[in-house]
């Protein structure tokens, strides 16, 4: 039996999210303008992912073990220690991007930042771009 995904589409509104989680004010401003510049970037409004990710449009997946589901396209969450981005799609033109990106660490699925600041936003946009196109050639 095939296991159900633990990060779906909620109906929390992240603006209540944001102004109840995130205890930190440099980090609720930089999760509002994560949500303006993702929202201009994807096109499309931000949507809570399971309890925590605040995700910008979906898209399909299907692997060839036949597990399939449906993601974010782009998204991010404002865990305490760091930003979590998921944003980035294992290409040669994003690792190119990544390298101008600015100060980050890379994990398995996503980016790890501590502040905004640190990243260079005109980079952060064309990643962001890259990945929904990727995504959508995919589904």
């Amino acid at each position: 039996m095939a296991k159900a995904n633990k990060t779906t589409e909620t109906e929390i509104n992240v603006t209540d999210f944001i102004n109840s989680y995130v205890d930190n004010d440099q980090k609720k401003i930089d999760s509002f303008q994560l949500v303006e510049l993702m929202s201009k970037w994807s096109g499309k409004k931000p949507k809570m992912w399971g309890p925590t990710i605040i995700g910008f449009g979906s898209y399909h997946y299907k692997y060839a073990s036949g597990h399939e589901g449906d993601s974010m396209l782009i998204g991010f969450s404002p865990r305490k220690a760091a930003f979590s981005l998921y944003i980035t799609t294992p290409t040669p033109e994003n690792q190119e991007l990544l390298d101008q990106l600015g100060k980050f660490k890379m994990g398995k699925a996503c980016i790890y930042v501590k502040k905004l600041s640190d990243l260079n936003l005109e980079i952060l946009e064309q990643i962001c771009r890259a990945t929904i196109e990727n995504l959508k050639s995919l589904s």
